[in-house]
Formats: structure tokens, sequence, C-alpha cells
């Protein structure tokens, strides 16, 4: 989708010799690893496709610093998702060794990834995000019980791919529902549960592509729905009003920039049965794959896989290695 307002941009590079050589970053020691071997694959495959030089790079492996700082590398296609490369520790480790890279830099990705100083900064500067509570322990159960009545749901402060996430009815399911987000994480967060349409944004440079509305059978768009299953549908576009789709692509871009977010990610949000947007999150290295929401948005504006890791790959060269 194009409109005279926010209209599709042209290429800044045309050169696929100008990038250099690239390394794509991709699988780590995350729980979501598996996932970003098939984002990175499938980027890699992209690239190279484009006649850009690139190659894999497996951040789990031991030797992986020295692999980077010995392959010749002019840049950085970062598919890194999950802790240790889209928190911030990555983005530090190639600002240090002078490295380009796609998305956002370390405080962006440091404050995305948190989910709780995410909202924090959000409710801060007067964007709405669904109201939530801090739980430290199974002692702050009832606290957050009282203050946000049911449903709720119950999330890792630092996970991704909806890992670790549960929808709570009632009180009973409340113990189980913290032990799930606790196994990952000792920061846990309960939301207050909006009722509504889920939709998303996805985000290169300074555009925002078009919004998808996401439908599934599960509870909510969970891990099984974002990567396995066959029953969730994806609708782009979204079947909103024009100009009440271009305000929420224009919330989508401030909240992206509000948390310091750049270069490319993914703005996630509800808008309840009351026609009000909440905001959920930030994703700042999407998923890539062949189930994932930026390549499905990008196609709608006539971007393929080439040309939207191109498109990726362009913002890199605002950042001085």
């Amino acid at each position: 989708m194009s409109t005279s307002h926010n209209p599709v941009p042209s290429r800044e590079v045309q050169d696929a010799a100008a990038f250099g050589r690239v390394a794509v970053l991709l699988g780590g020691r995350s729980a979501e690893r598996a996932i970003s071997l098939q984002s990175g694959a499938a980027v890699l495959q992209a690239l190279q496709h484009s006649g850009i030089d690139a190659q894999a790079l497996d951040a789990g492996n031991e030797d992986f610093v020295q692999q980077l700082g010995s392959g010749g590398f002019d840049r950085v296609f970062n598919v890194l998702h999950g802790r240790g490369g889209e928190d911030g520790v990555m983005q530090g480790l190639l600002e240090n060794l002078g490295f380009p890279y796609t998305g956002s830099g370390v405080l962006g990705s440091a404050l995305a990834m948190d989910k709780l100083k995410t909202k924090q900064l959000w409710k801060g500067v007067g964007l709405p995000t669904p109201a939530f509570a801090l739980l430290s322990g199974e002692q702050d159960l009832p606290a957050a019980a009282n203050e946000l009545g049911f449903p709720m749901i119950l999330k890792p402060v630092h996970e991704g791919s909806s890992i670790g996430m549960t929808r709570v009815q009632r009180e009973a399911e409340l113990q189980q529902a913290f032990s799930t987000a606790d196994h990952y994480d000792s920061d846990v967060l309960a939301e207050c549960w909006i009722e509504g349409i889920e939709l998303t944004a996805g985000i290169v440079g300074d555009f925002v592509l078009p919004l998808i509305r996401l439908e599934t059978p599960n509870e909510f768009y969970d891990y099984a729905a974002k990567y396995e299953a066959d029953t969730t549908r994806y609708h782009c576009p979204c079947g909103l009003p024009e100009a009440q789709e271009m305000q929420l692509r224009l919330l989508a871009i401030q909240a992206f920039r509000a948390v310091g977010a750049s270069g490319w990610g993914r703005v996630d949000f509800f808008l309840e049965d009351s026609r009000e947007p909440w905001l959920i999150e930030v994703n700042t290295v999407p998923g890539m794959t062949d189930h994932s929401l930026v390549p499905m948005a990008a196609a709608r504006v006539g971007w393929n896989m080439p040309e939207l890791v191109w498109r990726i790959l362009e913002t890199s060269m605002d950042r001085r290695g």
C-alpha cells in the first residue's frame, strides 16, 4: 500500500558492490536460536540472490569473534533473535570492532528487549500501553491480580517470540503461569489483557509498512501460532479505513523511536473493541522466516525477499563502523 502521505521510498544503494562483504549473524545461544537459524538462512539466500557478497556466521560458535574479525567483512546483517543478539550485547561488540550493522544501536536494542522498561518509557511520554505490574516472586501475585484483574498475561521481561508467555483467566492459574515465565527470566511482567484486534507494523528506515491483522484459534499469537501452525490467518490489507491505518502507522513509528530503536523492526499492538490502540512491544530483529510478518507486509508494497533485505542492509550505510 502506498499513499501520498506515506510513499514507498526509492533505493538508496544501486550497486551490490557498495555493500562490500557482509557477515550474516545467525544462531547464537538464546532460546530463539532455532528461529534465528531459519531467519538467517532466508536472509543469506536473499542477499546472495541480489549479488551481494554475504557469508553466514553462527554467533553460537566459540571462535565466532575470531571468524568475524578475520573474515574480511565490511558490515554485518544481524539476524540474531533474543538475548545476546537483540539486547545490545552484540551491538556493543560490533561497535567496538568497528563494523556497521543493521538494526538498532546499543541503547535502542537494550530498551526494546526489556518489556518493562519499554512500557515504563511509553507511559512516561504519554503513549498508550496496557496496565502492568512487575512480579519479583510468587508473593507479588495476589497484588497483581487485585490491581489488573482477569484475564491477564504473564511474560518473561527479556524474551521474544512469545516464549514463556501464558494467558491467565483466573487466580488458580497464576502460580503455574508465573513458574513458566520465571523459568526463562527472574523478572516477570503481568499485563492487563486487551480484547480486540491484534495488529503489527513493520518498519524499514523511516518507512512504516502496511499493517497486518492477525487471527489465530490459539488463545493468543503464541510461539506455535507464529512458527508452527497453519491455522493462523494474516490479513494485509488489515481491513481498517485508510485514514485510521495511517494514524496507527504514525503511532507505530512514534513508539519505535521513543525507545531509541532504528534501522528496522516491528511494533506490535492491539486495537481494543472501543477502537483504542494499546502498544505491546517493539521487536528490533523480527523474524524473517516463511511465517514471518515483515516479509508479508513488504510484499504488499512490491518488495520480495531480496528487495526487503537490500532495503534493510541499506540502513547500515548510515552507521559508521
